[in-house]
């Protein structure tokens, strides 16, 4: 005997197909844009093994290599709209989650010895920059919200923080594409050219690692520039920027207490995760269930490698985000108030190493 369907159990197979039917339409929006950072990171990581073949040693890391390559493409050849939902993903929640998983490997009890020592440098260093930055912009002439747009860009996390005080101060679409412009392709610059500088310096893994993390705009960009220098200063400049990133909450509260100070309007609607991004709490609890010994030792190693393929595809996707034409529009102005405020983050790293007591 057949078993009788009821009205109920034919209405819950219909949800059943249609969330079925969703998520292979959603899957199939992501697939090409995915496939495509699939591709660039498999010929990054070749590249790296050829290097390593041919000179003993990669002088380009994969995740720079994926960079690169990702930039070379979209300078010549700009993807079509089919792929841009994967290029999104990839350089998004991919990244997000590769970050979670880096707390897997962070040992937090060499973190807890330096006391408040660490949050307070960081802080002092991203006010510093803030302050000057903002000045440099002013000098050169820049409206006040481009010239604050440019400096919280430069100072906590590039296009992140641009888009959180954006509707604080106001800003017009505008303002915001000529701030954010600059960041993608300086950001590469900076990966490339902090490697030699590190080793120009005679920095150690954990010094050249806060000094990448104080420097570097975002934290795919943190995570390309300190590969060459091994785990530990991939971990010691992730930290680093993490708490960099922290430093967003305060800067907007304090903007918008003086937006409304000056009587201007401001958006009352903020999210939370514009504060505090749910990757770095997830970081962060993941780095304390690993302190807490909850983090298998087998699972460490699969992990740190999941980790590193995910954040090689974000290499990809963020090399295909860098628009060179985008730089050019923003404007000399806005280019030299951003390279200032970049030479004065940099300046401003070297003491706060210092300050660490890092050997």
């Amino acid at each position: 005997m057949h078993a009788r369907t009821t009205p109920v159990t034919e209405t819950r197979l219909v949800r059943r197909r249609a969330l079925m039917a969703g998520l292979l339409r959603g899957a199939g929006r992501l697939l090409p844009g995915l496939a495509l950072c699939a591709a660039i990171a498999a010929a990054a990581q070749g590249l790296q093994a050829l290097e390593r073949g041919l000179f003993g040693h990669a002088w380009l890391d994969a995740l720079v290599l994926a960079i690169l390559i990702g930039a070379a493409i979209r300078t010549a050849w700009e993807p079509a709209p089919a792929f841009r939902p994967g290029i999104r993903r990839a350089s998004g929640t991919l990244l997000e989650v590769a970050v979670v998983l880096l707390g897997a490997s962070l040992d937090v009890r060499a973190v807890a010895e330096g006391g408040l020592r660490l949050p307070l440098v960081i802080g002092g260093v991203v006010a510093l920059c803030l302050a000057a930055g903002y000045g440099a912009g002013r000098l050169l002439r820049l409206p006040h919200r481009t010239a604050m747009l440019i400096a919280c860009g430069n100072a906590i996390c590039g296009n992140s923080a641009i888009a959180a005080v954006a509707p604080v101060l106001g800003a017009g679409a505008k303002e915001v594409a000529s701030a954010i412009a600059f960041t993608a392709a300086l950001g590469v610059l900076v990966v490339l050219a902090l490697p030699p500088l590190g080793t120009a310096l005679a920095l150690s893994p954990p010094q050249y690692g806060v000094f990448a993390g104080l420097t570097v705009y975002a934290v795919p960009q943190v995570l390309a520039a300190t590969a060459p220098f091994g785990s530990l200063a991939m971990q010691a400049g992730t930290l680093v920027k993490l708490l960099r990133v922290l430093m967003l909450g305060p800067v907007v509260l304090g903007l918008s207490i003086l937006q409304r100070r000056r009587g201007m309007p401001v958006d009352r609607r903020l999210p939370v995760t514009r504060f505090v991004p749910w990757f770095i709490l997830g970081f962060l609890a993941l780095a304390a269930a690993n302190a807490a010994g909850l983090v298998p030792l087998a699972a460490r190693a699969p992990l740190h490698g999941l980790a590193g393929l995910l954040t090689t595809l974000a290499m990809a996707a963020l090399g295909l985000g860098v628009e060179l034409r985008g730089l050019l529009r923003a404007g000399p102005r806005i280019l030299g108030a951003a390279a200032v405020a970049l030479l004065i983050l940099a300046c401003a790293s070297l003491p706060a190493i210092v300050l660490l007591g890092l050997d």
